[in-house]
Formats: structure tokens, sequence, C-alpha cells
């Protein structure tokens, strides 16, 4: 989500441009601040240019807003539901494909090209109307989908999936980018909490559905079920939005400059390298493996490399290094890496233990993801409307923190005998410090930086936490296989074929694996479940170091003494 003011103009903005005209916004400035009340500065001391800049933006309301909301809840509902409908589906693909090993791929092949276009995607946004860009993200959206829902294996399904995240990752971005110029600041933490709430709401709904589709009908309408409710955002965006021209005109030059395509080619290559690394290490090939090595000497060649040509090209560069390096933005990174890691290994591995072990279906293990997402959304709207009355969003990401930290490691307690008082107290522990803590980073993005690098910055944060679910879910398949392959291994007995229950799916166990040898099974697989879960404790620990470092600004520091001139457009 990287900008630069032109940005502003598709979604009417008024910011001062800096490098055109450095005498004409020193004056516009000092007639702002001489006709103004003192107002309170981010750091306590009197107003800057970022935050009369702030002031003076003309916000809609009524219909306008109105319309802009409708359209961001509606594409981002589209993308939160593709994450999570899956979860509760991919037994049932495992099983169709005879693809176990695959089930990293599924979500991290999503994750990968969502990540990784994501700053693409922001800097697209620069150069064409908003709406255009959107309504084009829609479409490769719904190509992968549809490709999702007809693949007639693994891999193109795998395919599928890596169109789809291509897609989703230009719909975080604009949603971002108008939502900041739609809404004040001190009010957007509210909104934040509002997209958490959809967010929420799609991860309850999506497990449900997608384990009923599995169950009653087809796992394929896990991906079907995107391609009317993306023709719908579509429909409404384009009908409600309004297209605005690009004020700032770029050349064909200045255009491919700016979006970086060498910082973006060697990215790219470099994760699948890494993923590739992390999924094959000790489970298709040993570590010490010259495949493994030479895919993690590439990753480790290519991100020097990318490192080195984000500081040569600079603010035009994919991760502009003064952003990245500022203290909330760098705090921010780390805690949604490590807590988007987390989350993303109990959304796919919890409904292979409700599955595997306690031997519930499709849709009743989507049932039981509910005091999770539940616990989620409630603790992402509390910090919300707390943080909109204090204006203070620190003690959140460290409470936050904790409580999942607590809740992460209570899950690795499970067993196979384990009841629901357990499993569900658990996840609502894990689930409120998820909620409290994950909106809190793209609220200091937009506290902290001046206007024009809002969308940079937070394209940072959602960036660093879909990269965080892309490689720990690799991390993660990888614990589970080889947990699983060794539990399995050591089980002995006339009959027992340890090759047939690992090339079957989670679900049918107890179809192929004989009586006598179902608990030794069991427990091999709640040891291979809890394995990953162990990764996720990690994680849910490391968040406090970016907890901790986090800046205590107020988002609220321009409310009390609001100038005359401030309007908020009919």
């Amino acid at each position: 989500m990287v900008s630069t003011p032109s940005s502003h103009s598709d979604t009417t903005m008024a910011v001062v441009d800096l490098k055109d005209d450095a005498h004409k916004e020193s004056l516009e400035v000092a007639n702002a601040a001489a006709a103004a009340p003192v107002v309170e500065g981010e750091k306590g001391g009197p107003a800057g240019p970022r935050d009369l800049a702030e002031e003076e933006h003309v916000y809609p309301k009524g219909a306008a807003l109105a319309s802009i909301t409708i359209a961001l809840v509606l594409a981002i509902f589209l993308v939160a539901l593709d994450r999570t409908i899956i979860s509760t589906a991919i037994p049932q693909i495992t099983n169709e494909f005879n693809s176990l090993g695959d089930v990293g791929w599924y979500g991290s092949a999503y994750l990968i090209t969502g990540c990784g276009l994501l700053p693409l995607s922001g800097k697209i946004y620069t150069f064409y109307p908003v709406k255009w860009v959107f309504l084009t993200q829609i479409f490769i959206f719904e190509i992968g989908s549809a490709l999702c829902g007809w693949a007639p294996t693994s891999t193109a399904f795998i395919v599928g999936r890596a169109i789809a995240g291509a897609g989703s990752s230009g719909l975080f971005t604009g949603a971002i980018v108008l939502l900041t110029d739609a809404v004040p600041l001190h009010k957007r933490s509210t909104f934040m909490g509002a997209f958490g709430g959809v967010f929420g709401v799609s991860g309850v709904v999506g497990p449900i559905m997608g384990g009923a589709f599995a169950q009653h009908s087809t796992w394929r309408w896990s991906f079907w079920i995107n391609l009317p409710i993306g023709a719908l955002a579509f429909v409404v965006i384009f009908l409600i939005t309004k297209a605005t021209p690009v004020k700032q005109k770029f050349t064909v030059r200045e255009r491919i400059r700016q979006l970086d395509p060498i910082g973006t080619t060697i990215f790219l290559p470099s994760m699948i390298c890494l993923i590739l690394a992390l999924q094959w290490g000790g489970s298709e090939y040993p570590w010490s493996n010259g495949r493994i090595i030479a895919l993690l000497v590439v990753f480790a060649v290519g991100i020097i490399v990318f490192i080195g040509v984000q500081i040569w090209k600079g603010d035009d560069a994919t991760m502009p290094p003064r952003i990245v390096c500022q203290r909330s933005i760098a705090s921010g990174m780390w805690f949604t890496f490590c807590a988007g890691g987390g989350m993303m290994i109990f959304i796919y591995y919890l409904p292979v233990w409700f599955q595997a072990i306690q031997g519930v279906n499709a849709t009743d293990s989507g049932i039981h993801l509910i005091p999770l997402v539940l616990t989620l959304v409630a603790g992402t709207i509390i910090a919300g409307a707390i943080v909109r009355f204090t204006g203070y969003y620190t003690p959140f990401l460290i409470i936050g923190s904790v409580l999942m930290s607590i809740g992460s490691g209570l899950l690795t307690t499970l067993t196979p005998t384990s009841g629901a008082n357990k499993w569900v107290g658990y996840q609502v522990l894990y689930g409120i410090g998820l909620g409290l803590g994950m909106q809190q980073s793209a609220i200091a993005a937009q506290t902290v930086l001046e206007r024009k690098d809002v969308p940079v910055g937070t394209s940072m944060i959602m960036f660093s936490q879909i990269l965080g679910g892309a490689v720990f879910l690799a991390v993660g398949q990888t614990s589970f296989l080889n947990k699983l392959i060794k539990g399995i291994v050591a089980i002995n007995g006339p009959g027992f074929d340890p090759q047939m229950v690992g090339h079957t799916g989670a679900t049918d166990l107890r179809k192929v694996v004989k009586p006598e040898f179902l608990p030794q099974v069991l427990e091999a697989y709640n040891a291979a479940v809890v394995n990953v879960f162990y990764v996720a404790v990690g994680l849910s620990a490391a968040t406090i170091f970016g907890a901790l470092t986090m800046e205590w600004v107020s988002t609220r520091r321009l409310v009390d003494k609001k100038p005359e001139n401030v309007e908020e457009k009919a």
C-alpha cells in the first residue's frame, strides 16, 4: 500500500504538496497557525504541519460516507471470508486429492502473493483512480476463486489460491486508503473496530459455511460462493463510488520507476524459496540436502539484494527505509508478523484437531471455532471504542500479548479426551487477546505518520501480518508432518500400515485404521497438532517486544481544540 500525495486526489484529499512549492507550504502553515487556536501536537507540543493537514482536511459524511463504508465492508467481507472458509474444508480437500502434504500450500500460496504484491498494489493506487483499481482487484480475486472451485488437481487448486491472493492484496490496500481519506484520525479506531467486526463475522460464518459445504454438498462451494459475493461488491462499488481523476500526472518512465519492479521481482522469488525450504526441510528432504541448502542460500542472497535495492531507491522503494525504520512502524510490523503467524496456525490446525481427534464433522468443526472468532471480534470492538475516548492504543498491545500467550499455551495442553470446557475457554483467552492487540498497529501507523505516508505505513503493517501467516503456516506444516511421521512409525503391530495412515485424509482415520490401533494413531495426530501449537505459543510470546517498544502517542491530539475552518462535507 505504498502511496504518494497524488493517491489522495483519488479520494478528494486536500494535501499540501511538500515537494512542489516549499515556500507556498510555509506561508499556508503560518497562516493556518495564526488563524487557529493552539492545537496540541502528537508529542504534546504545538501542532506541526502533519497535524494542521489533518485538521484542514474536509471529510465526507452522510450518503457519501455511507457509500464508501459499504464498499469497504463488502471488500473486507469478501477477502476475510476466503481466508477462513477454507479451514474446515481442508480435510475434505486432502481426501479428494490425497494431498495431506500440500495443506501448508493451500494457505501459503494465498498469503505469499497477497503479502508480496501488497506494497505494489498500494503504488498502483497512486497512478490510477481508486475505484477502477478496486474493481480490477475484485475481478482478479474472482478468477482465482473460480479456478479453485473447478480445480481438477491439488496443483491447480494451489494456483487458484495464488491468483486469489494477488487480488486480495489490492482490496486490503484500497480499503485502508479510502478509510484514511474518509474518516478523521480520532474516529478511525471506531471504524477499525467495525471492520474488525466484519472480519470477525466472516470468521464465524466462514468455517461454518466451509464445513457445511464439505459435509452436505462439496467443498468446491467454499470457492464458488465467492462469485456472487464478489459480483455484489463489484456492482455496489461501480454504482456508488465516484472515480476521481488523478491530478498529478506521471510519465510512463516515472510510473515504472516508482513501482519498484526490481524490488518486487527480487522479493517474490525469494519468499517462494523460503517457503519451499521450510515445507520440504525435514519432511521431503533432510535439512542437509542440497535442494534445501540451495533454496535457503537463494533466499538469503535475494533478501540482502532486496534490502540494498530498498536503500538505493529511497522513497521510491517498495518498502521505504524512512518509514519502515520509524519506531512505531517497526514495532507494529513485529507485533503483527508474530500475531498473524499464530492466528493462521490456529485457524488452520484447530479444525484438523476437531475433525481428526474429536471425530466431529466439518460443519461442527466450524462451529467449534466460534469461541475464538467471537472473542476476537469482541476484543477488537472493545479496544476500538476505548481508544476513541482515551486516545491511547499501546496498552491494548501489551494486554493482548499477555492474553495471547496464556491462551495459546493452554491450547497446547489439549488431549484426545479434553472436554468442551477446555477448548472453549482456551480459545476465549487467545481470541480476546488477539482482538485487543491486532488492530492497534494499524491505528498507530495512522497516528504517527504524515498523511501522505499513511498508506505506506499501514501497508507495511498488513504486509507483516500476511507474511507472518505465510511463513509460519509453512513452519507449522513441517512441524506437523515431522511429528506425525515419527508418531505413526513408532506404532507396531500386525496389519498396521504407516504409509496408509500417512496418505489418509484427516477425516478418514476412523474408516481406514483398525479399532485396535486407533487410540495410538489419535495420540500421534494429537501430538503432531500440539507440536504446531507450540510454534504459535512462541509467536504469541514474541509479540511482547513489539508491544513494549511501541510509542505512546494519542489519537486525540487534535480533538479538544478544533479550528473553525474544519468542516465535514455533506
